[in-house]
């Protein structure tokens, strides 16, 4: 089966938002057998939309689209299918009901516009929303296929997993490719790939490294006719990796760092506070992302300002001796932190964002503290020149990867 993905919104073309939801379809598609040709991004244009979906629907089988759904005049996914097609959309009188019950339940009219989105084609059907107003279409004649579904993220993501996935599942049993990440941390992608030849040449499975953010990814791949198959050619691979890296191997899939810390922290009744600068609680935010993270996060504090840092305890004597910006200050802010909310382990982190030098330290260079419920302290340097918002983000999954040292005995000296 040939798929194809077009995402539709002039807001993707202008580089307003970033088109997320074509990345998650994507990675699902070769789970389920069904082969992606072609992704297409087309903005809110009737023309070029018409053009799109006709080139679409003349060279796949199953076409996914995202966006267009909403009820304004430039949401013309379905007139854009009704043209293809030459049928005529007609108000559908269970969605018609179901959108003013929406609106109604929560005290206010429905705008006449939103009745758009109740159409409904002869060949088509709706997927249902629970998150939205935009129901989906799942239109489908002279054996093609087009799924629509909302731009927004979140609803596309849920209609997805319950609703469409599950169909195609079910109606395409072909080849599927199934795979496992494997995430390590502490080792060069070059080493990372000379560890794990040996597994290279196991029958029927393929291994990739990828250096990310967070280490280098070890993704195991196979293809079965079943998802059962290929999870049997998968797991002895991941058993021999697993031993070959030990505790190098820090998570799986869809793990995160902070997710990782945070079962860490509650599992040993352990928690932890921050204090940042440079990140401006970046750091404080990505752990409170961390569902439960109210059981081992003790709270952070943003001192931006180095009269912040001597209000919040950091001692005086440090930052005239060695600078605002220095490991010294970083290890003196996270033993601060520490003490001021009463953590078992305190981050800090000061830097300077940039564009331009302070106190003639270059622009991107960040220090990292650590301090430990042992008495420990440690620190380290990174330099990350690639503009401010690119700083802070470096500088975050750097603490989340120090905070792991630190947690496993292995603090640099």
């Amino acid at each position: 089966m040939k798929a194809e993905i077009i995402a539709i919104g002039t807001e993707i073309l202008l580089g307003e938002i970033v088109d997320t939801n074509s990345a998650h379809l994507a990675r699902q598609l070769p789970e389920l057998g069904i082969d992606l040709y072609y992704k297409s991004v087309v903005g809110d244009n009737r023309a070029r939309l018409h053009e799109t979906f006709r080139r679409a629907w003349e060279r796949s089988d199953l076409i996914l689209t995202t966006g267009g759904l909403g009820p304004t005049d430039d949401d013309m996914t379905r007139e854009a299918i009704a043209e293809i097609l030459g049928e005529k959309p007609v108000v559908d009188a269970e969605l018609e009901q179901r959108l003013r019950g929406f609106f109604a339940s929560r005290g206010y009219p429905m705008p006449e516009s939103n009745i758009k989105q109740a159409w409904l084609l002869p060949s088509a059907r709706a997927i249902p929303n629970p998150r939205g107003t935009a129901p989906g279409w799942w239109t489908e004649r002279d054996g093609h296929i087009i799924v629509s579904m909302p731009g927004v993220p979140p609803e596309m993501e849920l209609m997805w997993a319950n609703e469409v996935r599950p169909e195609l599942e079910r109606r395409f049993s072909g080849e599927v490719l199934v795979t496992r990440t494997l995430k390590t941390l502490g080792i060069g992608e070059g080493t990372v790939d000379e560890m794990a030849r040996p597994v290279y040449a196991m029958p029927g499975i393929g291994v990739g490294t990828y250096a990310r953010a967070d280490g280098v990814h070890l993704r195991i791949g196979a293809k079965a006719s079943t998802r059962e198959e290929a999870w049997m050619l998968i797991r002895p691979a991941e058993e021999e990796l697993r031993q070959i890296f030990g505790n190098a191997i820090w998570g799986s899939d869809e793990d995160t760092l902070e997710g990782m810390l945070g079962d860490v922290f509650r599992e040993r009744g352990e928690t932890l506070a921050t204090m940042e600068s440079v990140t401006g609680g970046l750091l404080a935010a990505t752990f409170t992302d961390v569902p439960g993270a109210s059981g081992f996060f003790q709270g952070g504090l943003v001192t931006y300002q180095t009269e912040g840092k001597i209000a919040a305890g950091v001692d005086l004597g440090v930052i005239r001796e060695f600078g605002v910006v220095s490991q010294e200050t970083a290890k003196e802010m996270a033993r601060a932190v520490r003490v001021h909310a009463d953590a078992d382990y305190g981050i800090g982190i000061t830097g300077v964002a940039g564009p331009d030098p302070q106190e003639g330290v270059a622009p991107g260079t960040v220090h990292l503290g650590i301090a430990t419920p042992d008495g420990t302290e440690a620190a380290m340097t990174i330099v990350v020149n690639q503009g401010r918002a690119a700083v802070r983000r470096r500088a975050v999954t750097t603490a989340l990867l120090l905070l792991r040292r630190a947690l496993y005995g292995q603090l640099p000296q």
